[in-house]
């Protein structure tokens, strides 16, 4: 695997190698011995979770508070989508800067986002599948959501894609109000 890291070096783009004949393809999507080498990380991941989207829809911006706070590896493997991760950590020179990326079943590219970041992901094509291992079960209790297009983080969303959202998305926190991760 090619890991990369991103604007926020905290975030990594991770590139699998991709065997690929008239057969079709295979890869290894996770394999722990070499993630950990590859990117120096000590995580276990308890729980995967697979999301299927229209086109339009926006799941995001969403965390966990501590001590359920999650790191997140994330992948599309049907259609394509715009991946946002916000870091909401105040000590981090980064502190609400975002990165993007576009995910798709036909790149195979995932995203390392660790603890103390807000994901969110726009679906840009017919329908997606995104999966994401995370760190950390899911306690709803624990959950929350920064609205997604406020405009003090300056997110760059495509304006030619009717956005969907949920109705607990469409009434999240403005960034200024947002739980940040003091340390971590």
């Amino acid at each position: 695997m090619k890991v990369t890291p991103l604007s926020i070096p905290d975030v990594l783009l991770i590139e699998p190698h991709v065997f690929e004949d008239s057969r079709g393809f295979f890869f290894e999507s996770f394999r722990e011995d070499i993630f950990k080498k590859e990117t120096s990380l000590d995580v276990s991941f308890v729980q995967d979770n697979h999301s299927k989207s229209s086109q339009g829809v926006l799941r995001g911006l969403h965390y966990q508070l501590p001590p359920y706070a999650q790191g997140k590896l994330v992948r599309v493997i049907q259609g394509e989508v715009l991946d946002v991760a916000l870091d909401i950590r105040r000590s981090s020179p980064t502190f609400g800067k975002h990165v993007t990326n576009i995910l798709s079943a036909k790149n195979k590219k995932q995203i390392w986002i660790p603890e103390g970041f807000a994901h969110g992901f726009l679906t840009l094509s017919k329908n997606s599948e995104f999966l994401y291992k995370v760190t950390s079960f899911y306690k709803a209790n624990f959950e929350r959501s920064i609205l997604w297009n406020d405009p003090i983080l300056n997110i760059s969303w495509p304006t030619n894609i009717d956005i969907i959202t949920s109705p607990r998305d469409s009434k999240s926190e403005a960034f200024s109000k947002s739980y940040i991760f003091e340390e971590l």
